[in-house]
């Protein structure tokens, strides 16, 4: 039986012309930035807490029912997007 020929694969080289250097503005993030990005997932975790402990006695609270845990989850989660662009 004939032996099969070998194809000879090329080396993967880089172009260099594709590297181009990019600036990141890699200063570190305001104080205020941190401290609304940590406001947010605060008042989201106290959201929910006020909602196990008195949505009997706030009205409004209790009339919102299940939309509490979206609003307390979307507080937090708005921080927590806010941390990728933390410096």
């Amino acid at each position: 039986m004939p032996k099969s020929k070998v194809r000879k694969k090329k080396d993967y080289t880089i172009n260099p012309a594709n590297r181009t250097p990019v600036k990141v503005n890699a200063g570190p993030s305001p104080i205020w930035y941190v401290a609304l990005m940590l406001g947010f997932m605060v008042v989201g975790l106290l959201w929910l807490i006020v909602y196990y402990l008195a949505a009997d006695d706030i009205a409004f609270i209790g009339n919102l029912g299940a939309y509490n845990f979206l609003i307390g989850f979307g507080f937090m989660v708005v921080g927590l997007v806010m941390t990728m662009r933390w410096r």
